[in-house]
């Protein structure tokens, strides 16, 4: 299932690299490069986030969204704190980066 953009109010989006382990995403697995983010909040509390190739027409989710977001915390600085947050590293197996993804991410 790929997730079609949308024009939520709160949708923000994106153009960001990924390092070399990429972003994890339910429909396609890992995708690494120039890529496009977009995230939508849901009643405050819940930041969906789906990702696609910078320019390309598919989305995929993100695994781990919808994710909690904290009340104190707006839909533009959840944005900005994903992009951060899928910027960095993940973590290294046996020599090998792993993908990130929301699993574990709470905007504060």
């Amino acid at each position: 299932m790929t997730a079609g953009s949308g024009n939520h109010p709160s949708e923000r989006r994106s153009v960001f690299a990924s390092t070399a382990g990429g972003v994890m995403t339910r429909e396609a697995g890992a995708i690494t490069g120039d890529l496009e983010l977009a995230t939508t909040m849901e009643d405050g509390s819940l930041l969906t986030a789906r990702v696609r190739y910078a320019g390309a027409d598919e989305w995929y989710e993100i695994e781990g969204s919808p994710a909690p977001v904290e009340a104190t915390v707006d839909s533009d600085e959840a944005h900005r704190l994903l992009v951060e947050h899928l910027g960095r590293p993940g973590p290294v197996t046996q020599g090998n980066e792993e993908p990130v993804s929301l699993e574990g991410f709470t905007p504060a």
